[in-house]
């Protein structure tokens, strides 16, 4: 039995967050190039795509590229950005087709006018979908993320919009690039690594994590809900005790 005919179709989870790593590695234990692993990385993305779109997740959230990342060989990036536009334009008509929508969040003033215009087209071609939500986390990191924030909220307290008194969790949480989008129940990571690097800090603060040693361009279907099927057993208490969980629905309590 595969790990989708486990799963719980009641208990799925409607944001599922993933950071793609592994690729470098994937290539070098092949003897190849950093790039034949993002190459490869693609065929992954399809899949886990697919595999979301196939049990009714509602939103996906890729890492594709940190500000971070930028500070890694110019070769690198200037091969990456490429299968990026090479990506968009071949995944463009079966992102439609499958009713998938594209949002990107990031630092977009670093991207190339050329990265900038495949992905905002792209964008604006599917912005009526009503199916699955992709959201393309590139030139991002979490902490440029709620610098911004604070520097939009700072700015409306100085021209006396809000008072400092009016900041809220919520007010904060609709500053953020990741507005009108809900947080993820679900964080993955590939490839063994065991760390958040610098990804949805604020949104991931009551996310179930999931890591595993599968590198990235090896991560199909079956492994994504192997991870969906994980996240089921477990019991998302949210601060409470076992027993206000049991007990929730219970009107006598």
């Amino acid at each position: 039995m595969s790990s989708k005919d486990k799963l719980d179709k009641k208990n799925i989870p409607s944001h599922v967050a993933v950071i793609m790593d592994g690729n470098g590695r994937w290539a070098k234990e092949r003897g190849k190039k950093r790039i034949f692993g993002h190459k490869n990385g693609v065929q992954s993305v399809r899949d886990v795509v697919e595999a979301a779109g196939e049990i009714g997740i509602s939103y996906l959230t890729l890492y594709a590229f940190s500000t971070e990342n930028w500070n890694r060989p110019k070769t690198e990036v200037e091969s990456l950005m490429g299968l990026l536009i090479n990506s968009i334009k071949k995944e463009a008509a079966k992102l439609f087709k499958n009713n998938v929508r594209l949002l990107i969040i990031g630092d977009f003033t670093r991207l190339s006018s050329k990265v900038k215009e495949n992905l905002f087209s792209l964008r604006e071609k599917t912005k009526n979908n009503t199916g699955l939500t992709v959201v393309l986390a590139l030139s991002y990191s979490s902490r440029w993320e709620i610098t911004e924030a604070v520097r939009l909220i700072t700015e409306k307290v100085e021209e006396g919009e809000i008072k400092s008194s009016d900041v809220t969790e919520e007010l904060i949480g609709n500053s953020l690039a990741t507005s009108g989008i809900p947080d993820p129940e679900l964080l993955i990571r590939t490839s063994g690594e065991q760390r958040i690097s610098n990804y949805l800090l604020w949104q991931i603060a009551y996310s179930e994590l999931y890591f595993t040693e599968t590198f990235w361009p090896d991560f199909r279907k079956e492994n994504f809900f192997k991870a969906i099927y994980s996240y089921q057993q477990r019991h998302r208490r949210f601060g409470k005790t076992e027993e206000q969980i049991e007990n929730k629905f219970d009107i006598s309590k």
